[in-house]
């Protein structure tokens, strides 16, 4: 054995008496146990191929922390096989254990032979970050570092400080000669790798390959944050083939461990085809991404044809399809491919008339089939770029040519916007999916992640999800009119079904997974430079910059907002940190309540001119959805809190539970939990006589029966009752309808929750609208029909794109000061340029709000508030695309008179004045051609005189012309 081997299981040496004595079992048995406790597993078995995964298999869902493996360098005696010896611990530390602020007391002089091993084998390692990465460990498992060698703890912290710095996934193969032999060492390192069976995953590539283990240690720890991976394989090919650095072999590996973070273990095509070898992972996680993308673009029309097992069976059950659209997809994008399009062009001809020429002889299976072949042939003749050939990614991404919905057909396209976006980006990680929808060449949007805790969540939100990220990327371009980006929206699906409990540790991890794998594949696609993917492994057919922005939006956490600005940053991307809004260089759209700004502010002058009430004196009743912790609920919750004294709130409803108060929810109570606590921390002690509280959270399970509680106050008493599922949901669903309010402000909540097929549960049983102002602060929460539907029957609906655009205004104006100050600029002068910001906002939502109302007087009431909302930001829009056009033809204008104070003009206060006035001149020219056309345009609507403006029109051309 190796003498690593006895320094491994130093603090095990009863085992290794009892290896000596029993080993000659082995010539009987297949394996023996040594030690098993419930956090120590040691196994002696005889060397096979595939021992290892086998063991493995039998251990199960137990989480590992740490797995030692060695083999024996000659047979055992009197056998001609090798002892092996499998070491397994299960003592893995929870996240909330890692406290970097805790003192600990590492042995001074250990910490000074591992110094010394990291400036003799790694001379370029930064000795400052030591002290941490140390501390990490040691938390983990000290007892390891007090037993391991100093040159391999050396080897560890290198490998995780390589892992931290390559954003999660490391990989290192090198050739090494020990004890006279030859092996390769693989050096692994994953970030917040999946938690069941990640190292059985590992372990059947190196099976599948034929590769065998010679030695191994792998350890799990966390970092405070997440777990991580990391693993030193020592390893032979079984069949001899060269595994050096730079052999195909290497390769393979390679990309199949990177894989490993794409492909799921329990998806049909990895257990069907990647483990018997008839694909390999790489090829595997494609298909699935195919499947993804079909299920998505046919399933929000048709979802009782298209479901995902209907577009799982197709490729399933028709392997021969898949493998043909996979050698399709490679001939397109395979990099350096010489003779691509003399190779692509027959090979597209003879899948075309494959997908033509499909037939089963089952009529009705064969057109879905066929319709998903032709799906998939679109998403692989219309993508532009993708990071598919990026060996460490831990997503895919595909940036497709929107015209792909113009040939997918209107029968799968009816229910979507008319508008074509201006881009569309899908993206495929093990966890989840999604797109990035964009209508404009410089566009922002919010990223939102949908986390489905069942089966049945993950298949409805699928199902929709396309659409839905249409529908608010498209919201959000009307809602874009009065700033340089145009609309967009980011929207993904976790799947969290098989975990056990929501709101978990392991559910975080896995969300942070999603978000982390899928902004290093958006950024593997859009880091250009000179106007081309900088990435040489990525075939560009675009061939130009993208300044993309982001913003925070449901389930998108604090850390995760600045770890995508630094990465951001880091890689080079053209907008730096711009990249993402809402972070400590930034406007927190929470703290600074900036979307709210504009929903109250539309309230307060709606409610004015409709109904005569001033919110600022007069008593009036609110209903709102979204919950006192969430931004855009919680803020204007606080602002009518501060400012409206005759405020009584009936009624609040959040995805914890909902609140009922027929004379109004008390005060203090709701300033108690306002941008502190979700609703279920509401007090049943401060419900009044009649008030009650239904608790989505905090479910009961009686047998096999769910409940939920409910508290009412009757007689001055506190009564508690369990209703179960079905009754819960009708009461708790039904509250946003029937409860009467002045005012109804859905302000969180799912899209499309009022739709044409319940709108009319709103009215009560006179047939009167129960709120008689709906102001929407959440996106697309009533959908276009019922909207018609609702202000028919009297009801002043100011939608999403005009009530609630502060929030991406002042998300444009933190990217402009990304741009144009540096951090210690920004944070000198922050306070006051937020100030600046909010009074920008004011007047934004003023501006629109009365212009909306003005125009509804002007026209008699025939055209409804929503219509007139819609032309006002198609008319701004429209001026916008002419005036980018212009100045993008003419660049040299922009910094010229008058164009010049146009710019400064659209810029906050601060931005206006000396120094920081001259520093327009750093920002890129689309930047410029933007700015131009965004101010130009809102203030020819906002300001403009329509008839003394057409008549002063008709005068200069009949100047110039007679």
């Amino acid at each position: 054995m190796s003498p690593y081997f006895f320094q491994a299981m130093a603090d095990e040496q009863d085992s290794l008496a009892w290896l000596a004595r029993g080993m000659s079992r082995l010539r009987l048995n297949q394996r023996v146990i040594l030690v098993d406790r419930d956090t120590l597993l040691v196994l002696a078995c005889v060397n096979l191929p595939g021992s290892l995964y086998d063991t493995l298999r039998r251990v199960g869902e137990r989480k590992i922390s740490y797995a030692m493996f060695s083999h024996s360098n000659a047979p055992m005696p009197g056998m001609e096989e090798e002892l092996e010896v499998q070491r397994f611990e299960f003592d893995r530390r929870p996240n909330s254990e890692i406290d970097l602020k805790r003192e600990v007391a590492i042995p001074a002089a250990l910490v000074r032979r591992i110094r010394a091993e990291l400036r003799t084998t790694f001379p370029d390692f930064d000795l400052t970050r030591l002290e941490m990465l140390l501390k990490i460990l040691w938390l983990n498992n000290e007892n390891y570092l007090l037993m391991s060698p100093p040159s391999r703890i050396a080897w560890l912290i290198w490998l995780f400080d390589r892992g931290n710095a390559t954003g999660g996934l490391f990989l290192d193969i090198s050739e090494i000669k020990r004890e006279g032999r030859s092996e390769t060492r693989v050096l692994f390192a994953v970030g917040n790798p999946h938690q069941e069976d990640f190292l059985l995953q590992v372990l059947e590539v190196f099976n599948r390959l034929d590769i065998g283990i010679r030695r191994a240690y792998c350890q799990t720890i966390s970092n405070g944050i997440h777990p991580y991976f990391l693993g030193s394989f020592f390893v032979v090919s079984r069949q001899g083939e060269d595994l050096t650095p730079g052999s195909d072999l290497a390769a393979r590996l390679t990309s199949e461990l990177c894989t490993t973070q794409i492909i799921a273990t329990n998806s049909a095509v990895y257990r069907d085809f990647v483990t018997v070898g008839l694909l390999s992972g790489e090829d595997a996680a494609l298909i699935n991404a195919f499947i993804a993308f079909c299920h998505t673009s046919l399933a929000h029309n048709q979802p009782e044809r298209f479901g995902l097992e209907d577009v799982q069976r197709a490729f399933y059950d028709h392997p021969e399809m898949g493998q043909l659209m996979v050698r399709l997809f490679r001939t397109r994008f395979t990099p350096q491919l010489e003779n691509r399009e003399s190779l692509y062009a027959p090979l597209l001809a003879e899948t075309e008339a494959m997908v033509e020429g499909y037939n089963t002889g089952h009529r009705w299976l064969d057109d879905i089939r066929r319709t998903v072949y032709r799906c998939s042939l679109l998403m692989i003749t219309h993508c532009l770029k993708t990071n598919f050939f990026v060996v460490e990614k831990q997503a895919l991404a595909f940036r497709l040519d929107p015209a792909y919905l113009r040939k997918l057909g209107n029968e799968f396209t009816a229910d979507l916007p008319e508008a074509l976006p201006f881009r569309v980006t899908f993206f495929f990680s093990r966890f989840g999916s999604g797109y990035h929808v964009g209508f404009s060449d410089i566009a922002r949007g919010g990223w939102r992640t949908i986390i489905a805790r069942s089966a049945d969540d993950f298949i409805t939100a699928a199902n929709t999800l396309f659409r839905e990220v249409y529908v608010l990327a498209n919201t959000q371009h009307l809602k874009n009119k009065d700033i340089y980006e145009g609309g967009s929206k980011m929207g993904l699906v976790l799947d969290a079904s098989d975990l056990d409990q929501a709101n978990s540790e392991e559910e975080t991890c896995r969300l942070y997974k999603l978000q982390y794998g899928i902004i290093n594949a958006f950024l593997d696609i859009f880091v250009t430079e000179k106007g081309h993917v900088r990435d040489p492994r990525v075939v560009d057919y675009y061939r130009d910059d993208e300044p993309i922005e982001l913003g925070p939006d449901e389930n998108m956490h604090d850390a995760m907002i600045e770890a995508i600005a630094h990465l951001s940053r880091k890689r080079g991307y053209i907008l730096g940190i711009g990249i993402m809004s809402s972070k400590r260089i930034g406007i927190n759209h929470k703290e600074y309540g900036v979307t709210s700004t504009g929903v109250v502010a539309f309230a307060r002058i709606t409610m004015a001119d409709v109904a005569g009430i001033d919110l600022t004196r007069d008593v009036f009743s609110l209903k709102m959805t979204g919950g006192p912790n969430g931004d855009v609920a919680g803020n204007s919750l606080r602002i009518l809190l501060e400012s409206a004294p005759g405020l009584q709130v009936r009624l609040i409803l959040d995805g914890t539970a909902a609140v009922y108060s027929s004379r109004g929810i008390q005060s203090s109570e709701l300033q108690r939990l306002c941008l502190a606590h979700d609703l279920d921390a509401f007090s049943p002690e401060s419900l009044g006589e009649g008030d009650f509280i239904l608790y989505r959270t905090g479910r009961r399970m009686e047998g096999l029966r769910e409940t939920h509680r409910k508290v009412t106050r009757t007689g001055g008493v506190l009564l508690e009752e369990w209703l179960d599922i079905d009754e819960f949901y009708r009461e708790y669903n039904s509250l946003i309808f029937t409860t009467k309010a002045d005012l109804f402000i859905p302000a969180g909540g799912r899209p499309e929750t009022i739709d044409s097929q319940n709108w009319n549960l709103f009215l009560d049983e006179r047939g009167k609208a129960t709120s008689r102002v709906i102001v929407e602060g959440a996106n697309s929460y009533v959908t276009p029909d019922a909207r018609v539907q609702l202000q028919k029957q009297g009801v002043v609906i100011m939608r999403d794109a005009s009530a609630n655009k502060c929030g991406v205004i002042s998300s444009s104006y933190e990217i402009i000061a990304n741009l144009l100050l540096s951090e210690r600029e920004f944070l000198e002068h922050k306070e006051q340029y937020v100030r600046d910001v909010l009074t920008i906002l004011e007047k934004r939502a003023e501006d629109e709000a009365r212009l909306i109302l003005q125009r509804y007087r002007e026209n008699g009431g025939t055209l409804l508030y929503t219509e007139i909302s819609d032309t006002i930001s198609h008319n701004i829009n429209g001026f916008y695309t002419r005036l980018f056009e212009f100045f993008s033809a003419r660049p040299e204008l922009c910094l010229q008179r008058p164009f010049r104070q146009t710019v400064l003009s659209h810029l906050p206060a601060l931005l206006q004045k000396s120094p920081f006035r001259r520093r327009i001149r750093k920002l890129p020219i689309k930047y410029l051609c933007a700015i131009l056309a965004a101010e130009i345009g809102s203030s020819l609507v906002y300001t403009g005189n329509r008839d003394a403006d057409f008549e002063e029109m008709v005068r200069r051309h009949l100047a110039r012309t007679l």
